[in-house]
């Protein structure tokens, strides 16, 4: 089996569902993926290692996800869009269908980074050293901000109730 396969093979699924939860919309989540395996066939051979290959491949994502959002006329700045990321109190709530659709209500609401940082952690299930990587910043930054999602995120729901 060649590189790309295995490459292909490990990482297809992670790459579509962090497109999923950024996007919200699964037919350009899945059209979004194979442009990204597209270009990562032609960049393969020259990725030189210095992040973990689910980084790059998510960075690639997310800049083709901006991209397209780019060409959509009225579109606000694109360019300070980030998406935040919820705690573990938060992660368990998410496995109970009711309370994970409230999230996902709340969740559409939310101001980026934080809605971008949630997603990346709960349904991308990325390390917070991954998701700094991805946004340029610290571990520590993706960690804050993912918990100050999850507290906006309680606390609406504590609002709803």
């Amino acid at each position: 089996m060649d590189e790309f396969t295995q490459v292909y093979e490990a990482y297809f699924r992670d790459v579509e569902l962090y497109l999923r939860a950024i996007c919200h919309d699964e037919s350009l989540a899945e059209e979004l993926t194979e442009q990204v395996f597209f270009k990562a066939l032609k960049a393969l051979p020259g990725f030189r290692g210095d992040c973990d290959i689910r980084v790059w491949l998510c960075a690639m994502a997310r800049n083709l996800y901006l991209s397209h959002l780019r060409r959509i006329p009225g579109m606000a700045d694109i360019d300070t869009m980030q998406i935040p990321d919820p705690a573990k109190a938060m992660e368990e709530r998410v496995a109970d269908r009711e309370q994970a659709m409230a999230i996902h209500r709340v969740l559409h609401t939310l101001k980026e980074p934080y809605k971008e940082v949630f997603s990346l952690r709960v349904f991308g299930q990325l390390s917070f050293g991954d998701i700094g990587s991805l946004f340029g910043r610290t571990a520590n930054w993706a960690c804050v901000t993912y918990h100050r999602a999850c507290q906006k995120i309680q606390a609406e729901m504590e609002d709803e109730i």
